[in-house]
């Protein structure tokens, strides 16, 4: 949804259509690949979230591209928490009482994740690390099948983004019992930041729009340039807004300053909960 309708307002203000191919698999790794792998002329562009742009550097062992030397930061595009969802008939009505229900039950609940290394997982793996909780992570291939699950109780949380799940929030289907960034969202205010039991906790969720290594810098600017003045347009702003999306648009410089900064902070919690290199 945010490619689609970045691409659209950049048609608008290029004047020439922009084009979104969905090249779905592998975590993000097979669309990257094939951007790394592209002529770096500024045509071909991946519009890529955080699990591609930095996780899958930290935990595919055998990429057929190097994420960070085949690939150059555009712009950051947007950015959102995540989200903490319940079953609604698990005992546990906030956050500090779902760490006391998995503290005395440990090992007794599992939360679902999208995949090994995705930021659901780190999401997962990090809160218990600092709430000293024992769950057991079960990965799947998507979220439908998580969703499943989780409606039937056979998975007791999961983390995702307000986009997917506010219907769901809305409906009663599951309950919201916290978000993964300092910031509270603004289409969830009454659901308040895991760090605000756990202070220091941050999962932020975003995305950013990233070129083939070599791509000319002119080209590299002026598509971030772009890009920003697209965030900034009234009707991008209001429909990102009404999923609890913020557009940034920032410069190439200030993208690949925030995707270092991320590839530390990752790597870290991928280190500390032991998850182990993709194959």
């Amino acid at each position: 949804m945010m490619a689609r309708l970045t691409a659209q307002q950049l048609s608008d203000q290029l004047g020439q259509q922009v084009v979104v191919e969905n090249q779905g698999g592998a975590g993000g790794t097979i669309a990257a690949n094939a951007v790394a792998r592209a002529r770096p002329d500024g045509y071909t562009l991946i519009f890529q979230s955080v699990s591609s742009a930095a996780v899958n550097a930290l935990v595919y062992k055998n990429l057929p591209y190097d994420p960070i030397k085949d690939l150059i930061p555009v712009t950051l595009a947007g950015s959102f928490p995540l989200v903490l969802v319940t079953n609604p008939d698990l005992p546990a009505k906030d956050l500090g009482e779902l760490i006391a229900l998995l503290k005395a039950n440990p090992g007794k609940y599992s939360y679902g994740s999208s995949g090994v290394g995705t930021m659901p997982h780190l999401a997962g793996e990090l809160f218990k690390s600092m709430a000293g909780v024992d769950m057991v992570h079960v990965p799947y291939r998507g979220n439908s099948a998580i969703m499943a699950d989780l409606f039937a109780g056979r998975v007791a949380i999961m983390f995702d983004g307000p986009p997917t799940q506010l219907g769901n929030i809305q409906g009663g289907k599951v309950r919201a019992l916290a978000i993964t960034t300092a910031e509270r969202s603004p289409v969830l205010p009454t659901v308040p930041p895991v760090a605000d039991t756990l202070p220091g906790y941050a999962i932020p969720f975003w995305t950013a729009i990233f070129a083939p290594a070599n791509t000319p810098k002119d080209i590299v600017e002026r598509i971030a340039a772009e890009t920003r003045k697209a965030m900034q347009n009234p009707d991008v702003v209001r429909r990102y807004g009404d999923v609890g999306i913020v557009g940034i648009g920032s410069s190439p410089q200030e993208l690949d300053r925030f995707w270092r900064e991320q590839l530390d902070y990752l790597g870290k919690i991928v280190k500390g909960a032991n998850v182990k290199p993709v194959e």
